[in-house]
């Protein structure tokens, strides 16, 4: 093991990894006989820089560092992007910085557990319900749970237990019917957490036609008593389903347990879809400032929408962006009035 007696000293190693890593790849390039004590793949660079930083270095950081190097010898790198972090191309703003200050520091994090949640599961969505000061996730094989401001579950409904074994890609919450909502590959669920003692409150919506990948609410005032939800699948299509209390009032069939699912048929509810993109829609999102609605895609040509979400009932053409090699995230900022999109 390499003793590291102070971080300074840990980047001076690192910086002769890199460049003892490049010069090794340089003489690959021109066919020259590495010995293969001094070769360093993957693992060896790796496990190096764990021993250098510690358990903080993730792999995917450490990897997407290792294959920048060795795709492009003469490119620029920056020892912090082991950590995940990007120093900006301004010379002058780096140049300002003091060298205690490229150090980046984590604020304290706590760890929530969930019991529901099994260990080989994964959260797929997380959402802030600011007006009722709770947390909403969903984990990707079916578990919904409500956090309160104490970051403790006081909720949890395990969807897993009723036989649906489809994914859960999204979640969110519906203001006006105050139920969460969440979308597998080919389903709507929607939960009534208010309700207690009982299973009566989960309702499926199916079947949908693609595989739903993203879901948001759009929240609209002039509508009090309906909600809509907003939708995009891997086919490019983006869904505006409308919801209200009367769809989720209808009494069981008889035969049925109480701790069944209750199954709408998606025929009975206003739907509409659009296609507005040419590869998988990786998220959609409502922005209420603005009173428009977004979706974005991996595809070049039509990577970015955002328009009047009248203009898609309507059925009407639509505002979109094109963006090399596509969109996989966007957020608006209120204050600084802007859109920022991520590829």
């Amino acid at each position: 093991a390499l003793e590291v007696p102070d971080f300074k000293n840990a980047l001076k190693q690192f910086q002769k990894l890199v460049e003892k890593t490049v010069t090794q790849k340089t003489k690959e390039r021109l066919g020259l006989y590495i010995e293969d004590d001094d070769e360093i793949d993957y693992d060896k660079f790796y496990t190096t820089t764990q021993t250098l930083f510690g358990p903080e270095v993730k792999d995917h950081n450490v990897k997407a560092f290792f294959r920048k190097i060795s795709n492009n010898l003469d490119t620029r790198t920056e020892w912090c992007e082991i950590f995940g972090y990007f120093i900006g191309e301004s010379d002058a703003l780096s140049s300002q910085l003091k060298e205690e200050n490229m150090v980046f520091l984590v604020s304290e994090k706590q760890q929530i557990t969930d019991a529901a949640v099994k260990r080989q599961d994964v959260i797929k969505g997380i959402v802030k319900v600011p007006h009722l000061d709770f947390t909403v996730t969903s984990s990707q094989k079916g578990v919904l749970t409500i956090f309160n401001n104490q970051r403790k579950s006081f909720c949890s409904c395990p969807f897993y237990f009723h036989q649906d074994t489809a994914w859960i890609t999204g979640c969110d919450f519906l203001p006006r019917l105050k139920c969460v909502v969440a979308v597998t590959e080919r389903t709507v669920i929607v939960w009534d957490y208010k309700s207690k003692g009982s299973q009566n409150n989960c309702f499926t919506i199916r079947p949908m036609e693609n595989g739903l990948l993203c879901v948001c609410t759009v929240t609209m005032s002039d509508y009090l008593a309906k909600d809509n939800i907003l939708m995009g699948d891997d086919k490019g299509y983006v869904h505006l389903l409308t919801v209200t209390s009367d769809h989720f009032g209808l009494k069981q069939c008889k035969g049925k347990k109480e701790s069944q699912l209750q199954v709408l048929d998606s025929k009975t509810f206003n739907i509409v879809k659009r296609k507005l993109h040419d590869d998988w829609v990786v998220k959609v999102k409502y922005i209420s400032d603005l009173n428009c609605f977004g979706s974005c895609s991996s595809d070049s040509i039509h990577s970015f929408v955002l328009d009047d979400i009248k203009r898609l009932e309507d059925n009407l053409p639509v505002k979109e962006f094109s963006v090399p090699r596509g969109v996989n995230a966007f957020t608006y900022c209120g204050k600084a009035k802007v859109i920022v999109t991520g590829g």
